[in-house]
């Protein structure tokens, strides 16, 4: 299965997919795009929404984990953060995916073993998990957090429902 993970941001969106066969994992590809601050939000979110149905489109992933957001004391900043994570869901969605969403939290303890891990130990276990990877930025390794994340709670569903005798 090729998994999408995305981690939303307005000025930088950070993107990962990876292959999950079982227990194993394998990159494929990561990186960031990057909007211009100095133009307007409407062509920022256009741009943001045409760069990631073009990196779908090559791609091809047969699902897609999205980061969720926190809120910070800027008002702003939050809300223009929630309507470049619109994109990023309708980016996904309109390209026929089940979305699956993660807390910050859920993603770093599934991927370090603390949600209270820094983006330096996200970026190494990142590293250990899919030895090899050249990372695009540190948006691209949290991306790539979350697609790992993904894959760990289908495999958790599937193994659920194996036992449980529910067929998929």
């Amino acid at each position: 299965m090729i998994l999408l993970g995305l981690d939303p941001g307005l000025g930088t969106t950070g993107w990962g997919v990876i292959a999950a066969e079982g227990n194993r994992l394998r990159h494929i590809g990561n990186g960031q795009i990057k909007t211009e601050p100095s133009m307007p939000l409407p062509r920022r979110l256009t741009y943001l929404h045409a760069a990631l149905a073009e990196m779908i489109r090559v791609e091809r992933p047969d699902g897609a984990a999205v980061e969720e957001v926190l809120g910070n004391s800027n008002a702003q900043s939050t809300l223009k953060l929630g309507q470049a994570r619109g994109i990023v869901l309708l980016s996904a969605a309109q390209a026929g995916l089940i979305v699956g969403e993660y807390h910050p939290s859920i993603v770093k303890k599934a991927v370090v073993g603390t949600g209270g891990a820094d983006k330096k130990q996200i970026q190494a276990m990142v590293g250990h998990l899919l030895p090899g990877v050249k990372l695009a930025g540190p948006d691209a390794a949290d991306a790539l957090a979350v697609a790992i994340t993904h894959a760990h709670h289908l495999a958790s569903a599937r193994a659920q429902m194996r036992r449980t005798g529910i067929s998929a």
